[in-house]
């Protein structure tokens, strides 16, 4: 087929990165949408935490009427009892999580606000004729306990990165009504918007028993933005033909289920499918964590 080229209508995508926080070289890009499916007992949980400790969160939000008792798994995940939702049917958890990011966002921007005006104090101070340069303000701001002190900011003045983690949520009112978690499913990346551009972000994980119900499960929205799927055994073909089909645009069914098959070897083993993998990564597929599994 002949074609011809037409000046100046090239699109050229955005030179920033549609992932947010930097990761360890083997681990997933950020924001991540992760679905977590598995049966009771299978070791979602686990896995969850797993993937959590070794990403670069620094604040975990929890949605979940069981986090609080295990508070081994809180600890290692250092998270704050203020930021555990027990109640998975009172959906304005998702209002108050979100404001909870633009407060963080707010903090961000008031530091490197005040470290602006902290660098001018500084400079004029370096500067001859200085003490009448300043003023009293200025000085009132910065000058505390005798000696000029910068702004301080809890995570030192990176942009914090975060998650949101929904577990034994199935049939609440969380799914059952999805609206308000659809639209928090599409904005998770662009949540906290920042005005110097771009945005904190929050990354979301889903720990499921089914891929599919009835009622009170994971909407077709959710599934459609999701990044990675962490997938443990299941004796439900069906299902598996489900996530076969719907992953077709991204992963062949042939593919799909000749990774599974090598993936689940042992009681708690998963298949990971990374959608949008690093580049070194030799596959988006592993087993477990720790092994790429890289079809022929």
């Amino acid at each position: 087929m002949r074609e011809q080229h037409i000046p100046n209508l090239a699109i050229k995508p955005p030179s920033g990165s549609a992932f947010g926080c930097e990761t360890p070289p083997n681990m997933m890009k950020l924001h991540q949408a992760i679905l977590i499916v598995g049966p009771r007992g299978a070791g979602k949980t686990t896995a969850c935490s797993g993937i959590v400790e070794r990403l670069p969160f620094d604040r975990i939000f929890v949605i979940s009427p069981s986090m609080k008792s295990n508070k081994e798994l809180m600890s290692r995940l250092r998270i704050k009892d203020e930021d555990v939702y027990e109640d998975p049917d009172d959906i304005t958890s998702l209002e108050r999580i979100k404001a909870s990011i633009d407060a963080e966002r707010d903090d961000l921007e008031r530091y490197h606000d005040e470290m602006r005006r902290y660098r001018k104090v500084i400079k004029v101070i370096d500067s001859e004729s200085s003490l009448f340069k300043i003023s009293d303000d200025s000085l009132a701001e910065f000058f505390k306990d005798g000696d000029f002190q910068a702004p301080k900011h809890k995570w030192n003045g990176k942009r914090p990165c975060m998650a949101l983690i929904i577990d034994d949520a199935m049939g609440s009112l969380l799914y059952s009504k999805p609206r308000k978690l659809n639209q928090f499913t599409i904005f998770h990346r662009h949540l906290g918007q920042l005005k110097e551009g771009g945005a904190l972000g929050c990354s979301l994980f889903f720990l499921v028993q089914s891929y599919k119900a009835v009622a009170g499960g994971i909407s077709r929205t959710i599934r459609s933005n999701v990044t990675s799927m962490v997938l443990f055994s299941n004796k439900n073909e069906k299902m598996l033909q489900e996530i076969a089909e719907e992953m077709a645009g991204e992963v062949s069914p042939s593919t799909f289920f000749k990774v599974y098959n090598q993936a689940l070897r042992d009681k708690h083993d998963f298949l990971l499918i990374d959608l949008h993998k690093k580049s070194h990564h030799p596959s988006a597929f592993r087993r477990n964590l720790d092994t790429f599994l890289i079809p022929e």
